[in-house]
């Protein structure tokens, strides 16, 4: 499986970015998929994670009820929808997939597979 996030810019403080994660692979429908972002001098951190049916999701307290993680998986492709976006939301955002389709989890341990990032910057 092959992850290509993108969608990422500049936006002001209060604004709303969608970000993609496209997938090569028949198979990508079966996996997982989770954000994580990683912003200058920080580790790794966890963003959003979603099922491959769509039936579990799970957000980061720091971005719940701003962001929807969504799946169209007719398309390959995994969204986050990112809502009253913050100063603290810039970093370089990471989708990746687990193979365990019905995890839903919150360590980056746990993915198999991730993209090349997508950079995010709020300005104030």
């Amino acid at each position: 499986v092959q992850l290509q996030a993108s969608g990422g810019g500049l936006v002001q403080a209060g604004g709303s970015l969608r970000l993609s994660c496209a997938a090569s692979g028949r198979t990508f429908s079966r996996y997982a998929t989770g954000w994580f972002r990683q912003a200058p001098g920080k580790e790794r951190e966890f963003v959003a994670a979603i099922s491959w049916s769509g039936g579990s999701i799970r957000y980061a307290d720091s971005v719940k009820g701003r962001c929807t993680v969504s799946r169209d998986n007719a398309k390959n492709t995994v969204y986050l929808q990112m809502n009253s976006l913050e100063p603290e939301d810039t970093a370089v955002y990471y989708c990746a997939a687990d193979s365990g389709g019905l995890r839903v989890g919150v360590t980056a341990y746990e993915y198999d597979y991730w993209g090349q990032g997508t950079q995010v910057t709020v300005s104030s």
